[in-house]
């Protein structure tokens, strides 16, 4: 089955949905492993600090489950409102690549360019609601 026609302009963004749910999958395996590895007992809560690997895993995971609602929320308001595609697109694809940037900072512990990646995400969740209520206000 093929996408609708009236999505065809929004298939970057709907992608871009795709890719962070593959994200969120690699983030759990990755976190998982680590958990394994670090003797970790399941449920309990991750203790440490930003020098062992398991809890930088435990929190990129986190960070990504307590923004990724917000992007599904946008994207979906932006496609459905008739959003320009020209922005909603980049500006989905640009919150992938910080989220991925996100990821991998966290995991290498690099705490300036985590935080970064977060702020770049987070202005494009941002514009993401600005042109979802502009084309929803046309």
């Amino acid at each position: 089955m093929h996408m609708q026609d009236w999505l065809l302009p929004y298939a970057s963004t709907i992608s871009a949905m795709g890719i962070m749910g593959g994200l969120l999958l690699v983030q759990l395996v990755v976190l998982d492993v680590a958990g394994i590895k670090a003797g970790h007992v399941p449920g309990a809560v991750a203790s440490g600090d930003h020098g062992d690997f398991f809890f930088r895993a435990t929190r990129a995971h986190a960070n990504t489950n307590e923004s990724i609602a917000a992007f599904i929320l946008l994207a979906l308001f932006g496609v459905l409102n008739g959003a320009v595609p020209g922005w909603l697109n980049p500006l989905a694809a640009i919150y992938v690549a910080a989220r991925v940037a996100h990821m991998a900072c966290y995991y290498a512990g690099l705490k300036t360019l985590r935080s970064l990646a977060f702020v770049v995400a987070f202005l494009a969740l941002l514009g993401m609601l600005v042109v979802g209520v502009t084309a929803a206000l046309r």
